[in-house]
């Protein structure tokens, strides 16, 4: 039993990173209706400017944390303006498109900057272990836990119970009568670009302390935090948040108790576990919503 909760633990640690990643997904979703492709490498891209800001200028780690959401939130925000909503009037193919068109942006751009070989990303966590019961429990899976766990309870605090949270789903859901109602969409969905961006910064920087550091390393977060989504339900931020947990416990339970199935195979089932979708086609929380033609 202390192996299998080790394994548990160690889950729900990815999980976090996948279900941070995931929950910027399913906002960017439900407010264009199309998946950004480049949500991990906006993640990359600020977790190397927190790198910089620790390495090069000397920032302690949580003001290098801070500052970097915060610059983040402003390339999410300069990114609608400036690349999605001159398209937002066009197919929905070609937004895919011009994400995809900045996935390459953002990761040659890195490499361009910082150079493509690894490096190494300090984590404000120390290795220290903690024996709960038997089970060894190192202090850096609970720090990301509990960072993702505090970044869920923060956005839905917001949309639940305040008005820019308000506005902001009404501005996804139901545009033109938001537009009736007096709320400007345009600024709202800038705003929720910005959030995802801080989102990804925060997927980034936890992903990088048990990766290294490279233009490539979110490529495969990405991967799974897309199926995280796609489990829970694409249109639903809980059920990508509970969808991701469980393909983190599931991955980590499978690769401790599977002993063929190596790293490389750990994709492929991750990508195999949506086959829920042929029972439940919205996902596990998602919705199946029916149009009258």
């Amino acid at each position: 039993m202390a192996n299998f909760f080790q394994h548990v633990i160690a889950g729900l640690a990815n999980g976090g990173i996948y279900a941070t990643l995931a929950l910027a997904l399913v906002l960017i979703h439900r407010a264009t209706g199309i998946l950004n492709f480049a949500q991990g490498e906006m993640g990359m891209f600020a977790t190397y400017i927190a790198w910089s800001l620790i390495n090069n200028h000397g920032f302690a780690y949580w003001p290098a944390f801070v500052l970097t959401l915060g610059i983040a939130f402003l390339g999410g925000a300069a990114v609608h303006q400036a690349a999605i909503r001159p398209f937002s009037h066009r197919s929905e193919l070609t937004v895919v498109l011009v994400t995809i068109a900045l996935l390459g942006i953002f990761n040659g751009a890195a490499g361009w900057i910082w150079g493509s070989e690894e490096k190494f990303f300090q984590s404000p966590f120390t290795l220290r272990v903690f024996d709960v019961g038997g089970v060894t429990i190192n202090e850096q899976d609970l720090g990301t836990i509990g960072v993702s766990l505090a970044c869920v309870a923060i956005v839905f605090t917001l949309f639940r119970y305040t008005r820019l949270g308000l506005q902001l789903r009404a501005s996804a859901l139901a545009p033109d009568t938001s537009r009736l109602l007096g709320i400007r969409v345009v600024p709202m969905l800038t705003i929720g670009w910005g959030l995802a961006a801080m989102l990804s910064a925060v997927a980034g920087m936890m992903a990088a302390q048990a990766l290294v550091l490279s233009p490539n390393y979110m490529l495969l977060v990405l991967t799974y935090a897309f199926a995280g989504a796609v489990l829970g339900g694409i249109d639903s931020p809980i059920g990508a948040v509970v969808g991701s947990y469980v393909l983190g416990v599931g991955l980590s339970l499978l690769s401790g108790y599977v002993n063929w199935l190596g790293s490389s195979l750990q994709l492929p089932v991750a990508l195999a576990i949506v086959l829920v979708l042929l029972v439940r086609p919205a996902g596990l929380f998602g919705r199946v919503v029916v149009r009258r033609v």
